[in-house]
């Protein structure tokens, strides 16, 4: 099956553009958007409208396979690429990658992926956002040659052997995390609710205080809403470096305050995602290393989830390597090509790491089916629920693109 064109359309996330920096620097809110000046370049707007390009790939059957060009909410920070607007870049897909994909023969994913993933434009390798949406529409193109879903085509390149099963939804709440946290124990989410604790003194507590309160509330609202005695989620807080902003950096006294966490989360197994930002990838893996040792040699069983600074496979590989926490975020638009969250994923089941396969609220519908086929064909021990802050909508997108490709794999056993 040869691809005969390609063709490229303006798309809107599922969310928003946010200026991290800014936000840690105190910009406020004023309704849903954010006052003061934006600080990462780019950006016009502390917060503006998220956007994205379907690439479109054309098959001489006539069936289309497509993905998304997506980038994360906090870009431009963390070590990631620059803000991503539609307008700048659909001509470099047009001028640079639709000419060489044009003709090619689809007869696997892997080499083809890699090849654009690794492919330099003057010199400099393409931007994240492109390799990833390019990379999704030449994984459903090979899809739809083979007749399969896409969890199929990354199982028997990648995985082979392995049962194409579901895997635990993770949901995010943005700052409505008390009405939000509703709606995940409603729907039964399997981990909740991120939370959104960007902000010291408005949502941690100079002490803490603020996160505290509000897992004894979490803990306590699960159990009064649950429907079944067994429902028991795993509570997952995104933290964005917050702790060790508040705590000094200090690792006794930010396990100190991660144990009263664990505590008020009882019954619930808690994970902290991001506990300090240190903002260079080194510091960054140690600081995380040493908290790391410093929990599980007090027996305190919280995980901790790396994120900031660990956004390429080698970034993956380099905190796994040095036990930089108990399970890595892949950040599924910064490693560039999905062919890049199938080995990441391998790589930290083989080496001990739990594999969340993450991404951001700023994505697609279409980059979140693909990745969600991606994370259950390599047995990722949790995927995202995206785009959006919403809950319900990337809930139910995640979780029927699971129930669908089961099926479909299942009816061909």
């Amino acid at each position: 099956m040869k691809i005969v064109d390609v063709i490229c359309s303006e798309s809107k996330t599922g969310f928003y553009f946010d200026d991290q920096r800014a936000i840690k620097k105190g910009a406020g809110h004023d309704g849903f958007t954010y006052v003061g000046e934006p600080v990462t370049e780019g950006f016009k707007n502390v917060r503006q409208a998220g956007e994205a390009i379907s690439v479109m790939i054309i098959l001489e059957d006539g069936q289309v396979a497509y993905g998304d060009c997506a980038a994360v909410q906090y870009s431009g920070a963390g070590g990631r690429d620059p803000l991503f607007l539609a307008k700048d870049f659909i001509p470099v897909i047009e001028k640079e990658i639709a000419p060489k994909l044009i003709g090619r023969e689809l007869k696997e994913f892997k080499a083809l992926a890699e090849e654009f993933d690794k492919m330099q434009v003057d010199g400099k390798r393409l931007h994240t956002a492109i390799r990833y949406g390019v990379t999704q529409a030449i994984l459903d193109a090979v899809a739809k040659a083979e007749k399969l879903t896409m969890a199929e085509v990354i199982r028997n390149e990648y995985n082979p052997g392995y049962e194409i099963k579901r895997v635990p939804i993770f949901t995010q709440s943005g700052d409505d995390r008390y009405d939000n946290s509703d709606k995940m124990i409603i729907k039964g989410a399997d981990v909740m609710p991120h939370a959104l604790i960007n902000n010291v003194e408005e949502k941690l507590g100079l002490k803490g205080e603020k996160l505290l309160k509000y897992v004894e509330w979490l803990r306590d609202r699960v159990i009064k809403l649950r429907t079944k005695e067994d429902y028991s989620p795993i509570f997952h807080i995104d933290v964005y470096g917050t702790i060790g902003a508040a705590f000094k950096y200090d690792t006794k006294a930010m396990a100190d305050y991660i144990k009263t966490l664990e505590e008020a989360a009882k019954p619930f197994h808690l994970r902290i995602e991001g506990p300090m930002d240190v903002e260079e990838r080194q510091k960054q893996m140690e600081a995380l290393r040493d908290l790391t040792a410093e929990l599980d040699g007090r027996g305190i069983k919280v995980e901790l989830v790396a994120d900031e600074w660990c956004n390429t496979v080698d970034d993956v590989k380099f905190f796994t390597d040095n036990k930089a926490g108990h399970m890595v975020q892949i950040k599924t638009p910064d490693l560039g090509g999905v062919n890049n969250i199938a080995d990441a994923i391998i790589y930290c089941k083989e080496h001990g790491m739990g594999a969340y396969c993450g991404g951001t609220c700023n994505e697609t519908n279409r980059s979140a089916e693909v990745t969600t086929n991606i994370g259950m064909a390599c047995g990722a021990k949790q995927v995202l629920a995206k785009p959006g802050m919403g809950v319900d909508e990337g809930y139910m997108i995640v979780n029927n693109e699971m129930n669908r490709v089961i099926a479909l794999a299942n009816r061909r056993k």
